[in-house]
């Protein structure tokens, strides 16, 4: 009865490992009357076998051979094998050769591992004559490619050629740009890629692009050199572009920049060229430029002047400013719209400063000589009103321990009659003061800036077509 109940459960064992996955690892009950047996572990990658063919180290032995046999340099190695172990011997002309050697023997099934010793041969001619043999190879092969390095270097300068062809085309590129700074600057980044794809299309039939690749990185670290060396000069170039597209000023405008005060003469792509009012040239970067705060008198024509005048700290100020305001407003130059006006400046200790403002056209009235008469005016009719214009007060104190001052001798007589100095000579005073009161605009220096725009053949990047921002 119990033996049958036993096959019954193994039955039913059977049944259900078969309906189980495939996939799925079941372990079988063990029979009740048999032992359970240990599965071995498997066995590990690169593990040493416990058992081997009586022929194997002979068959290893013989594979190396036939390979060292193939190989020109490992020709004279010696192969011996013991129990998986190889052994090397012999001499190669170089470390390198003996590397490979046991590179290739290690690399053979059921070695275990490699004895390396071969030696190096340190003779003359087996050293020498693969030298040789390299350098006369590599002549050979660079003779046989000097067809192909002619049609690569033909190629490459046909590419540059038809490149430099389309940048020479100034006419289409300064149709194509702002103005001529940026025209140049196209037409040379053209010409620097026409070779570039020369020289990769060279490289590219020589079948040597990775080179282009290696140069492009060794510029690439030499570019960032040198710009952190001239970084002053990038600057400058870059704000040339950006004077050149927006443009601060024009030809001959009446500007300040850094406080530098002149006429503008011409932009270059290095520099600004002022003419002082002294007539004297004036070279600023365009690096300075760029950052500067720009004043330009020219783009307005109204331009106020004002000057200031002291009165009496007894006289009434305001009556002050009104016979001043008046004196102005009389002045043929000074513009009625908008008016003239005054105020008070501040109250000294013995005087009143009252400021006077006017407004002139500087396209007909000269700055300066307006304000020269505008001061005349103010004070003429302030001192016609009874106004005082006084100076400067000083309380001196003489220190009674001082001693006297010795007088100075008596001269004899003098011989004879002092001689009347004679007369100086009539003077046209009324012609004088016309030629002062003459308030044209001064035209000599805007003169000279034209006729240095006409005489010299230097680029100009001014575009009067262009608006000012």
């Amino acid at each position: 009865m119990i033996r049958a109940a036993r096959h019954i459960l193994a039955v039913c064992v059977s049944l259900l490992v078969g309906i189980a996955p495939a996939t799925a690892a079941i372990t079988a009950l063990p029979a009740p009357d048999t032992k359970e047996t240990p599965t071995p572990p498997p066995q590990q990658a690169g593990a040493i076998e416990t058992e081997r063919a009586a022929d194997a180290d002979a068959r290893i032995a013989e594979r190396i051979r036939g390979i060292f046999a193939a190989i020109d340099d490992l020709r004279a190695v010696e192969v011996e094998v013991e129990q998986g172990v190889v052994r090397l011997t012999g001499s190669v002309a170089s470390a390198s050769d003996a590397k490979q050697a046991a590179t290739i023997a290690a690399r053979v099934s059921g070695v275990v591992t490699v004895d390396n010793a071969i030696e190096r041969d340190l003779a003359v001619d087996s050293n020498l004559a693969p030298t040789v043999n390299s350098i006369a190879g590599k002549a050979r092969d660079l003779w046989r490619m000097l067809p192909l390095v002619a049609v690569a270097v033909l190629i490459a300068a046909l590419v540059m050629l038809l490149f430099r062809w389309i940048s020479n085309l100034s006419a289409m590129w300064r149709r194509l740009t702002p103005n001529p700074f940026i025209a140049e600057l196209l037409q040379s980044a053209i010409r620097f890629v026409g070779v570039l794809a020369g020289l990769y299309l060279a490289l590219k039939i020589l079948g040597a692009t990775a080179l282009l690749g290696a140069l492009l990185g060794i510029s690439g670290v030499i570019g960032i050199a040198i710009g952190f060396a001239v970084r002053d000069t990038i600057d400058n170039y870059i704000s040339s572009i950006m004077l050149s597209l927006r443009q601060p000023f024009r030809a001959n405008d009446h500007v300040v920049i850094e406080g530098n005060e002149g006429r503008v003469i011409r932009l270059t792509s290095r520099a600004t060229v002022l003419m002082t009012l002294d007539g004297n040239h004036l070279r600023i970067p365009n690096a300075t430029v760029f950052k500067a705060v720009i004043l330009n008198y020219t783009r307005n024509p109204q331009r106020r002047f004002d000057f200031d005048l002291g009165i009496d700290a007894d006289d009434d100020p305001v009556e002050g400013m009104a016979v001043g305001v008046a004196a102005l407003g009389r002045l043929d130059f000074v513009l009625k719209d908008p008016k003239p006006s005054a105020r008070i400046e501040q109250v000294g200790d013995s005087n009143i400063v009252l400021k006077f403002l006017g407004w002139i056209d500087q396209s007909e009235t000269d700055f300066y000589k307006a304000r020269s008469l505008g001061i005349q005016a103010a004070k003429a009719a302030l001192e016609a009103e009874g106004f005082a214009l006084p100076e400067p007060i000083y309380r001196l104190r003489v220190d009674p321990r001082s001693a006297p001052l010795p007088e100075a001798p008596r001269t004899g007589e003098v011989a004879g009659p002092v001689a009347a100095p004679e007369p100086a000579p009539a003077r046209d005073i009324a012609k004088d003061v016309a030629q002062v009161d003459n308030t044209v605009p001064e035209t000599h220096v805007a003169e000279l800036v034209e006729r240095e725009r006409a005489a010299s053949g230097e680029k100009d990047l001014l575009d009067s077509s262009r608006p000012i921002e």
